[in-house]
């Protein structure tokens, strides 16, 4: 048989040959001892035909169940992780336990070392049975009777403030006071927070909301009364009677008899004090059921201030026209309405906040030599500015964009007027803006004017707006707040007598404050009416002191006379301090922590409603 040799050539086969496998193999094993014996064979060639030489070394594995890899690179992983894993942790170890050089904070600035101050003249302020941590040690409980009084209509007046260096609780400044803090909350409120103050001035505010919660029906929707004052202290005709300004006695001590005042015609009062509760319930509206109950107080009061009296709480002759006589109430509707709105979103308080001819009898449309100048007597100013916000951030559009762009210009022209290259206000040679003319008291109008050049220049920050125009000319914001430094500054010290007239601040300060409780030290010794004469005259300094008290300032030649006796050089006002605390939250801490933007919209509706869904089509 033959077959196909692959190199060429026929390949014979023997079929014929009988030899069996095993022999072919022994003979082929036979060939191969020949080979070898016949020339010597290298290793590799050996390995080969004979296989490796000694016993191979069988490789050992780890079943890890989903996988089976080898002993040796498993042990080596392990390893490596349990190793970086004990580095790790020694490293967290180093860093935990070797002390840290952190740099220090930065020491709070002038600002806000002041307002921990001024807040302070709160608490001495006090009325009623003050809460264990009042932190005044020379001050105690005090007029537990308020409201006793046999001609008075509502029993429990007990709480507020005092006013000023008397023991009367005047409700018309005291009223705006609180409106004053509660405006610094809603815009400033992170900045309070900063300086820990946050909680501090929500329990002042609220120390004295409860107070007007009691001056009238609070549970009614309509009412007819309101308390205006409790105390007295007429001492016309040379008056002996024993009364708040007659004697010189500690709050503690008083046992004279203590007048309840009231009236059924107060539309200044009653729409300030409806502005009162109504800005503080947006300070309190995370406390639904205080906040809501705050709310409805304002609107039985608002109500009563337009249809009940519109007649003034300071009529001619009473104590009030002679202390804190109310020139006009117009301002107060104007001021009152707007609170009213941005309380309860309820847009029938905006149209009256923006009616014209409300604007005009409040004087939005005429100058004089007052004008600008806001106060515990005149709202206007601050009202515009209120409203200035609401154009600025809201835009609501028709039809209030005329009255409300009115506002925005006529705020913009009062910040003009607080610029020395304007002529509107004097200023004293150590440069004091004399928004008073010269009058004495001066500083209360002062703190009250660098609040709205701060707030003004922070509405126009977060508006993204550069700065506003004087005539032709055109400011940016910083000089603004230039403006309310330099103010603020010489408050706390830079003038010509280099004295800080906050009561606490810096090393030179007044010693001798118009204060009855400051001035009467805490001995155990009970004073009667004339017996804290001889503290009031003495020519000592005050025992204790009024920490953070703004005095009433300096005349118009800077000058300043520290005589307790001589109440317009150095007695402290609570309107006077509300406007100082606002003042220096504003420009306490970070410029950049502007002001709260949306909180004191939080009751106010969208301004576009959401359109209704188009009609179903058309079908024949």
């Amino acid at each position: 048989m033959y077959g196909r040799d692959p190199w060429g050539g026929p390949l014979e086969i023997n079929t014929a040959d009988s030899a069996t496998d095993d022999d072919r193999s022994r003979n082929l094993q036979d060939l191969d001892r020949a080979a070898l014996s016949s020339r010597p064979l290298d290793e590799t060639q050996q390995s080969w035909l004979l296989g490796p030489s000694g016993e191979q070394k069988k490789k050992k594995y780890v079943d890890l169940g989903c996988v089976i890899v080898s002993r040796k690179i498993f042990v080596w992983t392990v390893g490596t992780l349990l190793v970086s894993g004990l580095l790790a942790g020694l490293i967290v170890l180093i860093v935990k336990t070797v002390p840290r050089h952190h740099p220090a904070k930065p020491p709070p600035d002038n600002y806000t070392i002041a307002l921990h101050k001024a807040l302070m003249f709160f608490n001495a302020q006090k009325s009623g049975k003050l809460p264990k941590h009042n932190n005044v040690s020379w001050r105690g409980n005090s007029c537990l009777n308020d409201g006793k009084d046999p001609g008075s209509t509502f029993k429990d007046l007990v709480g507020g403030y005092y006013d000023a260096g008397d023991a009367i609780k005047f409700n018309f400044p005291q009223s705006f006071a609180m409106t004053l803090l509660s405006w610094s909350v809603i815009e400033y409120s992170a900045k309070y927070e900063a300086a820990g103050e946050l909680a501090h001035v929500k329990e002042l505010i609220k120390w004295g909301a409860d107070y007007f919660l009691k001056t009238f029906n609070n549970s009614a929707d309509t009412i007819n009364k309101l308390v205006t004052q409790v105390g007295s202290g007429n001492t016309a005709g040379g008056s002996t009677t024993p009364n708040d300004h007659y004697c010189w006695m500690r709050p503690e001590d008083i046992d004279y008899a203590r007048p309840v005042t009231e009236s059924s015609n107060c539309g200044d009062l009653a729409s300030e004090m409806a502005a009162a509760l109504a800005s503080a319930s947006i300070v309190f509206k995370d406390n639904k059921a205080y906040s809501q109950k705050l709310v409805h107080g304002a609107k039985a009061l608002f109500k009563f201030g337009r249809e009940g009296g519109r007649g003034y709480y300071s009529p001619a002759g009473s104590e009030a026209s002679i202390f804190y006589n109310s020139t006009s109430y117009w301002d107060e509707y104007v001021w009152g309405a707007a609170w009213m709105y941005y309380a309860t979103g309820n847009n029938s308080y905006l149209q009256l906040a923006t009616n014209p001819t409300l604007a005009k009898h409040a004087g939005a449309f005429w100058g004089g030599p007052d004008y600008g100048v806001f106060s515990w007597d005149n709202k206007l100013a601050g009202a515009q500015v209120l409203l200035s916000r609401l154009r600025l951030f809201l835009s609501p559009g028709y039809p209030y964009e005329e009255i409300l762009r009115t506002f925005h210009n006529q705020t913009s022209i009062v910040m003009c007027s607080y610029l020395p290259i304007f002529t509107s206000f004097n200023r004293t040679k150590g440069g004091l803006i004399e928004l008073n003319h010269g009058r004495p008291q001066p500083l209360q109008y002062v703190v009250n004017a660098a609040f709205l050049a701060t707030l003004f220049s922070d509405y126009l920050d977060a508006a993204d707006t550069p700065g506003w125009y004087c005539g032709p000319n055109f400011y940016s914001t910083d000089v603004l707040r230039d403006f309310a430094k330099f103010q603020i500054n010489y408050i706390l010290g830079k003038n010509p007598q280099k004295m800080s007239y906050v009561v606490g601040f810096g090393n030179h300060y007044p010693k001798h404050v118009h204060h009855r409780a400051a001035s009467i030290p805490k001995n155990k010794i009970k004073y009667n009416c004339k017996g804290g004469w001889k503290w009031r005259d003495t020519t000592k300094p005050n025992p204790n002191i009024l920490e953070g008290a703004m005095v009433a300032g300096p005349d118009k030649k800077d000058g300043f006379h520290d005589v307790r006796s001589n109440y317009n050089y150095t007695e402290p006002t609570l309107a006077g301090n509300a406007g100082l605390v606002a003042a220096l939250v504003g420009l306490s801490g970070d410029k950049s922590v502007g002001i709260d933007k949306n909180t004191i919209f939080s009751a106010v509706p969208p301004m576009f409603p959401t359109p209704p869904p188009p009609p179903a089509p058309w079908k024949p």
